[in-house]
């Protein structure tokens, strides 16, 4: 059974979407928005109101459990701390795809991961503009939750060809550079949940990041996995949430044989 009933969630992710998120959609002032390490790393009131409501309404479905997000890790590091501390852990991101989202673009969502002693056991993206949701329990597969609380399992379709010409990829991840040509197409969508979002249904097959922070990647892995994807650091080690940043990038496929011969591919160019 999962740790904390998935509709519960939803509807703290609907409440926020609606009351923080949506009113600020296309409504954003310049002093509402501000950079943080460069001009494409944008913070909005939406961001930081999100996540702050969000501090309050979830860890009350799970006493006990503590809550940490890109804006509060911004301001403490020492937070992350709390992914291997603590048993239970909130890990969000109230807009995911800040940029897209002060630019008027709809790409854009909010993120939810609940990990325990370390280890993601369940996921949510959260679309405001739809107010479709797509999560996931770990061992229980990945689902679909409509505005009107329908729910549709996810599944990754399976491929007939592995070879790379017939895949389209996000590619954020500088050590796949050199296969970049490869793709058949390069598709990126500048919001990580999108991206994880469109690999479990097949719309995208290849996700690559550098960039790891937990936020921005337990939610979505976890789905894909449990949608039927295939996920590992280019090292070959599983992804972690508690996993220091910078290491090495993570590679999402629909099979465990496609991200093979992503790396083989990859290694065959580089030697």
């Amino acid at each position: 059974m999962p740790a904390v009933d998935p509709a519960l969630v939803i509807g703290a992710l609907r409440e926020v979407a609606d009351t923080v998120i949506l009113p600020r959609y296309n409504k954003l002032d310049k002093e509402h928005v501000r950079s943080k390490t460069s001009a494409n790393d944008l913070v909005t009131i939406a961001d930081e109101e999100g996540e702050q409501r969000l501090a309050v309404t979830l860890p009350k479905l799970l006493p006990g459990s503590v809550l940490i997000g890109e804006e509060s890790v911004a301001k403490n590091a020492s937070l992350l701390g709390h992914i291997s501390n603590e048993d239970w852990v909130w890990i969000v991101d109230p807009v995911d795809g800040t940029l897209n989202f002060v630019n008027g673009s709809d790409v854009f969502c909010t993120m939810v991961a609940l990990t325990h002693k370390g280890e993601t056991v369940m996921g949510f993206i959260h679309h405001p503009l739809s107010g479709k949701t797509i999560w996931s329990a770990r061992g229980e597969g990945a689902y679909v939750s409509d505005a009107s609380g329908a729910v549709t399992p996810v599944k990754t379709p399976a491929l007939e060809r592995n070879d790379l010409a017939g895949l389209t990829a996000a590619l954020y991840d500088k050590e796949l550079a050199p296969i970049k040509g490869k793709f058949g197409r390069i598709a990126r969508s500048g919001c990580a949940g999108h991206d994880y979002w469109a690999a479990a249904e097949g719309r995208l097959h290849i996700v690559s990041f550098r960039k790891l922070q937990p936020w921005d990647h337990a939610p979505g892995l976890l789905i894909h996995a449990e949608a039927g994807g295939y996920a590992r650091m280019l090292d070959g080690e599983a992804y972690s949430p508690g996993r220091p940043t910078g290491l090495t990038g993570v590679l999402a496929a629909p099979s465990q044989d496609i991200w093979a011969n992503v790396v083989a591919v990859r290694q065959m160019l580089v030697g």
